[in-house]
């Protein structure tokens, strides 16, 4: 899992708002976005569709990529690792460099340099949907919770499991998207209580495919892809 070094001069640790914030902090479970502070987060405005790289429901950005294709770019990257830091993944890398990463300092604080170590769950989804040329429909953030809610406030979050959604979870068991701990891409619902993923920054710090019980599943983002 991602590692992260926080400075001893941080005295004041804000773990749900960034990937980095100001400073970042690994959860014992596994080292994702959490949102245990998130009095303060709620006050910030959500992020818009256009921040997020699409646009709204009365002018949405079509794409003509499958679910299918999606997610067979991201089987093709089980088995990358970050290196002992946490970092060194081509996501981090990819989402340090881009107009997105500007647009959350500036709502999160922090610097570029900082996601190059970050926690990397919601960067592998957003390097996914910008390599497939879906970003419109999957949106970008490495904050879990502003992407879920970015699908939310665009109508297209749900509590079904379907091949290609973007799914959030909370270790705890929680319901409420400010809970978010992880995010990854559903492959099939197993109808058993589980769901296959596709999921990047897990086990070891890798891309990998998981089984999960539902009972940590918050909701689902929908990427309208193409039929």
């Amino acid at each position: 899992m991602a590692k992260f070094r926080i400075p001893a001069a941080a005295n004041k640790i804000n773990i749900a708002r960034a990937a980095l914030g100001a400073t970042v902090l690994a959860t014992a479970v596994t080292a994702h976005v959490t949102g245990t502070a998130i009095a303060a987060a709620d006050k910030q405005p959500v992020a818009t569709a256009e921040q997020a790289g699409a646009r709204t429901k009365t002018g949405e950005t079509k794409i003509n990529v499958t679910a299918d294709q999606v997610l067979a770019l991201a089987r093709s990257q089980v088995g990358t690792s970050e290196n002992a830091a946490g970092g060194g993944t081509k996501y981090q890398q990819w989402y340090a460099n881009s107009q997105r990463a500007a647009e959350t300092i500036a709502r999160d604080g922090g610097s570029r340099a900082m996601y190059l170590n970050a926690a990397w769950c919601a960067m592998f989804v957003s390097w996914v949907g910008e390599q497939t040329g879906a970003r419109p429909q999957v949106g970008w953030d490495a904050w879990t919770v502003a992407h879920a809610k970015w699908f939310k406030a665009n109508n297209r979050f749900g509590t079904v499991a379907k091949p290609g959604a973007v799914v959030y979870f909370s270790w705890s068991g929680s319901k409420n998207i400010r809970d978010i701990n992880h995010v990854g891409f559903v492959v099939k619902d197993n109808q058993d209580g589980t769901i296959s993923t596709i999921e990047g920054n897990t086990g070891n710090g890798k891309v990998e495919e998981r089984t999960r019980p539902k009972a940590h599943v918050v909701g689902y983002g929908y990427p309208e892809y193409a039929a």
